[in-house]
């Protein structure tokens, strides 16, 4: 039954690796979004959600919040990384 046991990986390694995971899709997410909110006119308005609301802003406005959230995210995933 020992054996069996550690077959499986420990549950906080297992919770890391899917901290990771989730912590790469977010990243991919933010750079998709930065790449799409790129390839609108500047003078373009776009909503961004905060909370339940939508609210209009630019697209520069925009890329910068999302950009500073991928900068997070990947500050996290280097912290994971590191640990």
């Amino acid at each position: 039954m020992a054996a069996a046991a550690g077959a499986t990986a420990p549950a906080p390694a297992k919770e890391v690796v899917e901290k990771k995971v989730e912590l790469m899709k977010e990243i991919r997410a933010h750079e998709v979004a930065i790449a799409e909110l790129q390839n609108l006119h500047p003078s373009r308005a776009v909503y961004q959600k905060a909370g339940n609301i939508f609210f209009r802003k630019s697209v520069k406005s925009v890329v910068t919040t999302e950009q500073k959230q991928l900068d997070l995210a990947k500050a996290g995933l280097r912290k994971l990384n590191l640990a």
